[in-house]
């Protein structure tokens, strides 16, 4: 799964460049009992319907001549989203100093979360600051990390 998400990813990075866009991530995925590929972008000021639509357009017709995907699969281009998942030590990296939640496989200190402000990453560890103080989870802890709206 991983090489076909890799191959997609080449395929849509220049195409999205084209549209001033940048792919946040691609993802395939199977819901409901069919197959989706989701094209996530990203770029500064956000993404607009229009964009989507115009990357959507154009790369649609590469993914058909490439044929990356063995079988049907339903095609999504979508913004990467304000409250968009962390998985990239570049991701980390860009949004050092933003409010994360961190979601846990199991409770730690009875919380299956805990939200703070990103400090640092290294090799899956995550460093949040929680009320004051600094927090590391482990990697093997950490089910995913997401940005946090503050209102």
């Amino acid at each position: 799964m991983g090489k076909l998400v890799d191959t997609v990813r080449a395929l849509a990075e220049p195409v999205a460049a084209e549209y001033g866009c940048e792919v946040w991530d691609v993802e395939y995925v199977r819901e409901a009992g069919a197959w989706y590929l989701r094209v996530y972008l990203d770029k500064d000021g956000g993404i607009s319907i229009d964009d989507c639509e115009a990357v959507s357009r154009a790369l649609d017709p590469i993914l058909d001549e490439r044929d990356p995907v063995p079988g049907s699969y339903v095609f999504e281009v979508s913004s990467a989203g304000a409250e968009r998942e962390l998985k990239r030590p570049s991701d980390f990296e860009r949004f050092m100093g933003s409010d994360v939640e961190v979601k846990h496989y199991q409770p730690i200190d009875g919380a299956k979360s805990h939200v703070g402000v990103l400090r640092g990453y290294e090799d899956g560890d995550v460093t949040i600051e929680l009320n004051g103080r600094e927090r590391q989870f482990k990697k093997a802890q950490v089910a995913q990390v997401r940005l946090r709206m503050t209102i």
